[in-house]
């Protein structure tokens, strides 16, 4: 039998040839960030301070510039400004409100140019005349407080009062003629003013009331492949019937075309002169300038190209950049 080894003496050898290793289970999950992981994201781009690659990217940054302002004027060249469009003489008189002289074509009255505050010539003078009769002047009439010592003047007696007074007259009626004349000057009148005046003068010279007499009506449609009736013999629109109407025309495309182009170009020049910073102007310029565009693509779709139509876009100026392709401000 062999001899017994106490148990307490065995681990003390043990321990005294190798230390004791304890091993961890394995965690194949950590709930620890890792400390030296890899940063994500786009790495940081460092600029080259070399004075040969600074120029060489300076050069070709003024190449395309210069090559994007070529493109640009290209294509105002052959479109058009989408704003202004071309210079006519109606656009003109946008800016001063003052109408130009009847045309052939459409023969305004002269009595129908308004002044400032919707008044017009032959009225005004007409008032004047009234008024020069009914005029006293400033000698003639009553001081305050000398209504027991002031008498009137005898003119019959003294012929040098009469001319005096017939002078004095003459002079207060300039005088007053003068006032009125500046006061009813639509150059001496506001925008809002001046925008009512050419409001009225678009009606007048776009408006089917007045255009119906000069202009054929439009083609009727071509009819279906399957109807009985032939598109020759279809009947032509009655010129009479169309003519007829209750007031002027304020709603027909061409009316708001004008009206928007007399909107556009008054705005337009606020911006350029002084609303260069204003942002909500140019979303009004903007909104405005799209609105019209849809509108001369109606036209142009149901007018065909007619007389109309080119009335319209020669009167106006417009080119094929203020309403075809995509507009961009």
């Amino acid at each position: 039998m062999p001899p017994r080894i106490p148990v307490l003496a065995c681990l003390r050898a043990s321990k005294a040839a190798a230390p004791l290793q304890f091993t961890l289970p394995f965690r194949p999950f950590s709930s620890t960030p890792v400390v030296q992981g890899k940063k994500h994201g786009r790495p940081i781009k460092h600029i080259s301070q070399d004075p040969y690659l600074v120029a060489m990217r300076n050069r070709k940054k003024a190449a395309n510039l210069s090559r994007r302002g070529e493109l640009e004027q290209q294509r105002v060249d052959s479109l058009g400004d989408p704003v202004r469009g071309t210079v006519t003489p109606f656009v003109e008189s946008f800016e001063t409100g003052i109408p130009l002289e009847p045309t052939a074509d459409i023969k305004t009255p002269k009595e129908e140019f308004h002044l400032n505050y919707a008044l017009k010539p032959k009225d005004v003078e007409a008032s004047l005349a009234i008024s020069e009769k009914l005029a006293v002047p400033r000698s003639m009439k009553k001081p305050p407080g000398a209504e027991y010592t002031w008498k009137p003047i005898n003119y019959a007696a003294d012929p040098d009062e009469l001319k005096k007074f017939e002078q004095e007259k003459l002079k207060d009626h300039q005088r007053a003629t003068e006032a009125i004349a500046r006061i009813t000057a639509l150059e001496n009148g506001s925008s809002k003013d001046r925008m009512r005046v050419n409001i009225t003068r678009c009606v007048s010279t776009f408006g089917r009331h007045n255009t119906d007499r000069i202009f054929p009506p439009r083609a009727p449609p071509l009819s279906h492949p399957k109807s009985p009736v032939p598109h020759a013999v279809r009947p032509e629109t009655n010129i009479e019937a169309t003519m007829k109407r209750i007031g002027p025309d304020t709603g027909s495309s061409e009316v708001q075309i004008a009206i928007l182009t007399a909107k556009i170009k008054t705005l337009a020049d606020f911006l350029e002169t002084r609303g260069k910073g204003d942002k909500h102007n140019k979303r009004n310029l903007r909104l405005l300038v799209h609105r019209r565009q849809k509108l001369l693509k109606y036209l142009r779709r149901k007018e065909r190209g007619g007389p109309r139509w080119q009335h319209c876009i020669e009167m106006l100026g417009l080119t094929e950049g203020t309403w075809k392709n995509e507009i961009s401000l």
